[in-house]
């Protein structure tokens, strides 16, 4: 088939409009086979001896260190249940700070010394593996020679089976270190946080007369996402190869309407979504809410809260299994936050919030004024974490993708705020003005209102959309992390955040109780000295407008606008104290962060820029030439009959407006190519810096002359599929 001209979008659209949805008739209830592929408690219960299994759930539920005496008999559990259900191969499964997962794949056949063949898997194979290190990004800690690096399970989260077209393959969720004991992955420095976090959050609990056995953060994230028709896809080397489109006019109609959302999901998207669900429920991961979102062609899917290594896990599961299933229903997934300008981009909202092992969660207003005093230092201690490190935030969210969708109304501003809603508002503002002196604390809380906080909060607390922090009646929604992004580094710098704080509030608490007196007034009396600090980072308002961000300059809260200004504050030494203290990183490995975040994001722009040069000179220019020469050849067939004047003219303007703009194409391309050379630096923060600015306003360019071109060349020559068919032809 020739695609020259647009016949390859002549095809493209032929086969989208002859698409139907793919029916793969599953009837069953999903509670049938929830779970199904995973090494759950139910199986582990039923294969494992009694005491094994009492000693891996007190691992599992209680953070306690593996039993290496009890890994031989789970190491044959695991490997007796994974043949039965058909597994033939295993891996250690690991997401390493590439942000996506990697896996390598070993066999249960080994031949035994006479040559026969039997299934093995022993107990070192279930604990430890040894992949390549040295082509993981590490920020410059990994030569290429020093290539050891270890797996380690991490019994945290279910071991799980995925299915492949002709096998399947045992997955075991693992951290990934150095020979040298480095964090190479994104889970490691998680998991440390949140024992930081529970440490301090028992020493607060402590206080108030409660001891569980640990404190654990949750999370449910809600991940947005895109879908168009691999057709259209294919044709689009800028989406193949970076994620976004580089080009492409705005189509008559986006999401001017407002019809998308919530609208009815079309029958072919439905069917793709339901065969994720199952895929997803097979893997244990509670999916619970799917919907069209803003944007046409955006949807949206969301799990029930779980634990937040297991939730980040179960992400990134997710998406996988979102790009996979795509494939089967000719669909392409993307998951880039910006992958079409002039329409909403997608996020994550990631749903947090801290429970004990007792199941109390702990942002919860509660209903009687004690529970309530224990919430408000709770909540307080969340804003002063965010208060305190919004730089921190916002470099864990930093990246290529999120500069095209922060602060670009529809998603919340790179300024780090707090939104409480007009109930908790309330609330904080009486504790601040009132007068805590010569009543108990409980009269106090009473008066101010604190004991209504359950109907109030949950009730008449409204959401804004607009905020990057959002109390949602007995959670935080941090809506501003990419879309693309693991959950693992947002959620790791949050827990070490509020674990600093908690921390803090257990100090003065502990220090005041030393002193004696009312140990509600004490509390109280932190309390109000919380509120007044933490003033500044609340913000009930429309974060999308531009009052907000000369307010914010005023309150002196940082707007760390693009990404490399953004990881700069990773070098500071507020970050190197909050990131060693918590254990969450050590001095090197937080070096090597900041050194790798920044390497990735110069190479993001930098496979951009090369991708929009070649689309501009061998897609637009040649479309646009071809556009000039048929105009020419009209005005000269005009000319060459006699007629002139008047009846010409507008048509030799018409040659002369093409002229220009592949003049001005010409222009753009040479100014791109000379801010590129003007960037080139050894010092990475400069270079970045200068792409981040120069480098991307002369990307801008060249996209605005190619965006002009496609609305005036003719339709037949136009080679690349319009936002118009992407977005609306499904």
């Amino acid at each position: 088939m020739s695609t020259t001209g647009n016949q390859g979008r002549l095809w493209a659209i032929t086969e989208v409009t002859n698409r139907t949805p793919r029916v793969i008739g599953n009837g069953a209830k999903a509670s049938e086979y929830f779970g199904c592929n995973t090494f759950n408690q139910k199986v582990m219960s039923e294969k494992l001896p009694k005491d094994v299994y009492q000693s891996l759930l007190k691992t599992i539920s209680a953070g306690h260190k593996l039993d290496q005496n009890i890994a031989a008999a789970v190491a044959h559990a695991v490997k007796e249940w994974a043949i039965e259900k058909g597994a033939t191969h295993y891996c250690h499964w690991f997401q390493p700070n590439t942000g996506g997962t990697a896996e390598k794949h070993d066999a249960f056949l080994t031949v035994d010394s006479s040559g026969g063949a039997v299934e093995r898997f022993s107990a070192s194979q279930l604990v430890q593996s040894e992949p390549d290190a040295s082509s993981f990004p590490s920020g410059g800690r990994r030569t290429t020679f020093e290539a050891r690096g270890y797996t380690a399970w991490d019994p945290s989260t279910p071991i799980f089976i995925m299915e492949g077209p002709n096998g399947k393959t045992l997955c075991i969720p693992s951290v990934f270190i150095s020979y040298t004991g480095e964090t190479l992955d994104k889970k490691t420095p998680l998991l440390r946080s949140v024992e930081y976090l529970s440490k301090n959050a028992l020493r607060v609990l402590k206080l108030f007369g409660k001891t569980p056995g640990h404190v654990e953060a949750t999370l449910g994230p809600e991940q947005e996402y895109f879908l168009i028709d691999e057709a259209f896809y294919s044709l689009r080397p800028d989406l193949v190869a970076t994620g976004r489109t580089l080009m492409g006019a705005k189509p008559p109609k986006g999401q001017e309407l407002e019809d998308q959302y919530f609208g009815s999901i079309k029958a072919r998207v439905l069917a793709y979504m339901q065969e994720v669900e199952h895929e997803l429920f097979k893997l244990g991961i509670p999916v619970k809410t799917r919907h069209n979102e803003v944007a046409p062609s955006q949807f949206e899917t969301a799990p029930v809260f779980e634990l937040v290594s297991v939730a980040t896990d179960h992400n990134q599961l997710t998406m996988e299994m979102l790009r996979q299933v795509a494939k089967r229903h000719n669909l392409a997934f993307l998951v880039h936050e910006k992958p079409f300008a002039g329409i909403n981009g997608s996020g994550k909202h990631n749903n947090w919030s801290m429970a004990t092992s007792d199941g109390e969660n702990l942002l919860e207003p509660g209903s009687t004024p004690a529970q309530n005093l224990q919430f408000l230092v709770f909540l307080l201690a969340t804003m002063k974490a965010v208060y305190k490190y919004a730089p921190e935030l916002r470099a864990a969210i930093a990246s290529s993708g999120n500069d095209h969708r922060l602060g670009a109304n529809e998603a919340p501003p790179a300024i780090i705020s707090v939104f409480l809603g007009d109930a908790l508002t309330r609330v904080l503002d009486a504790i601040e003005k009132g007068d805590l002196k010569g009543a108990t604390t409980e009269n106090q809380v009473i008066n101010l209102g604190v004991s209504k906080l359950p109907e109030v909060a949950r009730d008449n607390t409204d959401r804004n959309r607009t905020s990057p922090f959002a109390f949602t009646g007995n959670k935080f929604e941090f809506r501003a992390v990419a879309s693309s992004a693991s959950p693992a580094t947002p959620m790791a710098t949050l827990n070490a955040a509020v674990g600093a704080t908690l921390g803090e509030i257990a100090d003065a608490i502990e220090a005041r109780a030393k002193k004696g007196g009312d140990f509600d007034k004490a509390v109280m009396d932190i309390v109000r000295e919380w509120v007044i600090e933490t003033r500044a980072i609340r913000f009930e308002g429309n974060n999308y407008a531009e009052e907000w961000v000369i307010e914010a300059e005023r309150r002196g809260l940082p707007n760390l606008r693009k990404t490399p200004e953004a990881l700069a504050q990773l070098t500071t030494k507020q970050a190197e104290e909050l990131f060693t203290k918590s254990g969450v990183y050590t001095h090197d490995e937080l070096e090597a962060r900041y050194h790798l975040e920044v390497e990735r994001y110069i190479k993001d722009i930098e496979i951009e820029i090369a991708c929009l040069k070649e689309m501009a000179n061998t897609q637009v220019a040649p479309a646009a030439y071809k556009h000039q020469a048929n105009l020419v050849g009209a005005v000269s067939g005009l000319t060459g009959i006699g007629l002139k004047g008047n009846l010409v003219a507008g048509q030799v303007a018409e040659v002369e407006s093409v002229a220009k703009l592949i003049a001005d194409l010409k222009d753009s391309l040479a100014a791109l190519d000379k801010a590129v050379e003007k960037a080139e630096s050894d010092d990475i923060e400069r270079k970045s810096a200068a792409l981040a600015y120069s480098v991307s306003d002369a990307m801008a360019a060249v996209r605005e002359v190619c965006d002009r071109l496609e609305v005036i060349v003719d339709d037949t020559l136009w080679p690349l599929p319009k936002y118009r068919e992407m977005l609306f032809l499904s």
